[in-house]
């Protein structure tokens, strides 16, 4: 009996670590993997360095070329950023669907 409660306080912080940090961060990978494997050629996106374009084509290497003021660049899909490329489409449909 006293060896389990002197293991209750680790495996109270192991549980909390689990909930609070482990298993958002696997979620959030996860989502991002479908946002690469979701994209299509069009769609407009926006780098993690800050570069907006639009996907001229998808490699099965895992590379994409888009096409910005700057022209043509390859770019890998893991650097392409879910939660701003998010935001600029829900951006571009909330007007479309105001004007209307």
């Amino acid at each position: 009996m006293e060896s389990l409660q002197s293991f209750a306080p680790l495996i109270l912080m192991f549980l909390v670590v689990y909930l609070f940090m482990i298993r958002p961060q696997m979620k959030r990978s996860k989502n991002e993997k479908k946002f690469a494997a979701d994209l299509n050629r069009g769609d407009k996106v926006i780098t993690k360095s800050g570069m907006h374009g639009k996907i001229l084509d998808l490699n099965d290497d895992g590379t994409c070329i888009i096409e910005s003021g700057a022209g043509k660049m390859k770019f890998e899909r893991s650097a392409l950023s879910m939660e701003l490329s998010m935001k600029l489409n829900e951006n571009k449909n909330s007007t479309i669907i105001e004007k209307k």
